[in-house]
Formats: C-alpha cells, sequence, structure tokens
C-alpha cells in the first residue's frame, strides 16, 4: 500500500506504507539511535509524536517480549527509510510491522529520511499528518488543520492507580509522569521498595506511604501542565531526598521556581555527549525530550548545574545546593554505555541509606 507524510509546511514525502492501515496526526521529530527501536516506540514520552529514525535499517533484529518500556505504543507513527521484513535474531519473536499491526500503529517507509530529518532541523518540530489510506490531498488537509495536538499526555500514559513492588531495601515513592520500565528495573535490581503513584496524587498520601526518598519519572509533553505535581513537589523537597529524570528533571526545576523552555527540535537518541561537571567526565547518554530547564532560572533559584550537554550547553544536570535533591534531563536507566550512567541511581540510593545530602 502507498504512504503519505504530510508536513504542515506543506512538504509531501511520499512512500509505501506498512503497519496498521490508517491515518495519524502527531508532532514530527527525529531520533538517531542505531538499535532500540522496539524500546524508542514503547516508550510513553514519545506519546502523540511521529517518530523519523534516521538509522536506515530499522527492523532487521526483530521485536521481543522482553524489552518494551511500556505495555503498548504511544506514537503516533513511524517514519523509516526501509524496514525488515525478515530479521535474523536469537531473541526475535516476531517482526516489526507485525507488532505495529498489533498494536495499532501507521508507519510508512521508503522516503527520505536524511531530508526530512533536515527539515526538522531547519524548522524545529512540525505537525504532520502520517497516512496510508486512500486519502486526497484535500482529505490529508483538512484532517491535519482540524486536529489539535495534545500537551498533557501525562495523565494519558501515567498509571491511574497507586500500585506497589515489593522490596527490602529502600522505600521509594515514584510519580509517574509515563515511566519507563526500566526505570522501575534499576529500582528493583537495588532492592528498593517501589510505590509508583499518579502524578498528580496529593502531597499527603504520598508521605502516608512513609518513603525514605522519591523519584519523579520521564513522561511526555510539557513540563508546565503538570500543574498538580508541580505544587506537591514544592512541599516534598522540603521533607524528603528527591531525585528527577528527564520530565521529573524539568517539573522540579518549575517546583524550585525556574523555567523551561521549547526546544526548537530536542534531543532524541542514544548518542548524545554529556559533561559531568561534579565528575570532570563526559559520558555517551540515551535522551528523549523537547523541552529543557531555563538554566539562569534555576540557578537563581538554589540549583547548582552539574551537567551539560556537549553539543548545545544546554542544561543535563542540577542539584540544590542545601536540600537533599538533584536530576538529570537524559535517561541513566537509557543503558547505551550499556552501564554508563546507572552510578546515579547508585548516587540516589546511597544517600539514602547514609541519611545524608544528595551534594
Amino acid at each position: 500500500m502507498n504512504g503519505i507524510l504530510y508536513l504542515e509546511d506543506g512538504t509531501v514525502y511520499k512512500g509505501k506504507g506498512f503497519g496498521k492501515k490508517g491515518t495519524s496526526v502527531g508532532e514530527l521529530v527525529f531520533n538517531t539511535s542505531i538499535t532500540g527501536y522496539q524500546e524508542i516506540l514503547t516508550d510513553p514520552s514519545y506519546a502523540g509524536q511521529i517518530i523519523t529514525m534516521t538509522y536506515p535499517l530499522i527492523g532487521n533484529y526483530g521485536i521481543n517480549s522482553s524489552e518494551s518500556e511500556s505495555s503498548k505504543i504511544y506514537a503516533k507513527g513511524l517514519v523509516t527509510k526501509s524496514i525488515d521484513q525478515n530479521p535474523s535474531n536469537y531473541m526475535s519473536e516476531y517482526t516489526l510491522e507485525e507488532m505495529l499491526q498489533k498494536m495499532g500503529i501507521v508507519g510508512i517507509c521508503d522516503v527520505d529520511t536524511r531530508s526530512i530529518t533536515k527539515r526538522i532541523r531547519n524548522e524545529g518540530a512540525l505537525k504532520c499528518i502520517i497516512s496510508n489510506e486512500d486519502l486526497s490531498m484535500e482529505q490529508l488537509d483538512e484532517i491535519l488543520k482540524e486536529k489539535k495536538l495534545k500537551e498533557d499526555w501525562m495523565k494519558i500514559v501515567g498509571t491511574k492507580e497507586v500500585f506497589h513492588i515489593e522490596g527490602k531495601g529502600p522505600k521509594i515513592a515514584v510519580l509517574d509522569f509515563g515511566i519507563k520500565q526500566n526505570i522501575l528495573n534499576n529500582l528493583k535490581y537495588r532492592n528498593c521498595d517501589i510505590t509508583v503513584f499518579p502524578y498528580d496524587t496529593s502531597y499527603e498520601e504520598i508521605m502516608n506511604s512513609s518513603p525514605d526518598g522519591v523519584l519523579l519519572s520521564n513522561g511526555p509533553g510539557n513540563p508546565k501542565a503538570a500543574t498538580e505535581a508541580i505544587e506537591t513537589i514544592k512541599k516534598i523537597i522540603k521533607k524528603i531526598p528527591t531525585f528527577g529524570i528527564c520530565m521529573g528533571h524539568q517539573v522540579l526545576s518549575l517546583a524550585v521556581g525556574g523555567d523551561t523552555y521549547k526546544m526548537k527540535y530536542g534531543h532524541r537518541g542514544g548518542n548524545h555527549g554529556v559533561y559531568d561537571i561534579t565528575r570532570d567526565k563526559a559520558y555517551i547518554t540515551s535522551q528523549n525530550h523537547g523541552y529543557a530547564v531555563d538554566r539562569k532560572s534555576v540557578e537563581e533559584n538554589g540549583m547548582e548545574i552539574t551537567h551539560i550537554n556537549l553539543n548545545d550547553n544546554t542544561v543535563e544536570g542540577m542539584r540544590h545546593k542545601e536540600l537533599p535533591v538533584f536530576s538529570v534531563q537524559y535517561h541513566p536507566e537509557g543503558a547505551p554505555g550499556p552501564t554508563d550512567s546507572t552510578y546515579l541511581f547508585d548516587k540516589f540510593i546511597d544517600h539514602l541509606k547514609e541519611g545524608d545530602k544528595c551534594l
């Protein structure tokens, strides 16, 4: 079947369709990872987005049941240069196309992904429509103009109910903005006793679980939409050690009185260089975010910058000068190294055990 990608600036890319037959509207972004398409698609932080993979060979090692970051795909579509229908890997259980068909996701291939990526870099993340149905350009244009993009995906992808994962170590309360499974895996590996809360849970309910520490998870959308969480975190950070990851990092910056802004095209991929100022060491990190923390605004509100991006000098990590609170913009569980940045989980747990400040 034919496939089409139609951007809000009028640009059209025509190729072949795959996955579920259908039409979707979303924010067009690109990801520079060479592997990890299964984890990318199932990462709740991609909710509402249509993902262009810059690496041309997608689907070549198939899909397995153990490496998804959530139970479904929240992205709106997938764009690739090519799609492999004959994967070769001992863990492969079915093809990427079969996964998209099963989860109702539209895909197109045989398009110039290099051109698409350059357009996003020049114009910024764009609203677009992806379709492998037989629709006219007039129909596509009407759908694209009518459909509005959501900003608060966090309530859609995050847990609706409190749930508990038993462990014998420190008690961790997790605020779920759209958490990746591997973050929970890293806490479980350290034998933490985990309670996961919807992000709009009240301060009183969270504290009633008597946590030793609070983790603020990743998630999709605009951090300023998480108004309930911002007010709750203002109280939490004064009482208990707190660690923020990605969206959690951004929401924390708002809670301390700082600001965030939307980036032109964001950081998405498994190959982003980050400099850890406190360790005088650089890391290759996994990232997925379209918003960033305004450096001056948080420095004026008691935060010290601990990590910076080596490509554009944006804020990648910070810690409070007085409170046991720290955060990173990238994903320490993302494993591009594969364990380069997991020391941050150890740092968090060690401080909880020692009853010390995260400084």
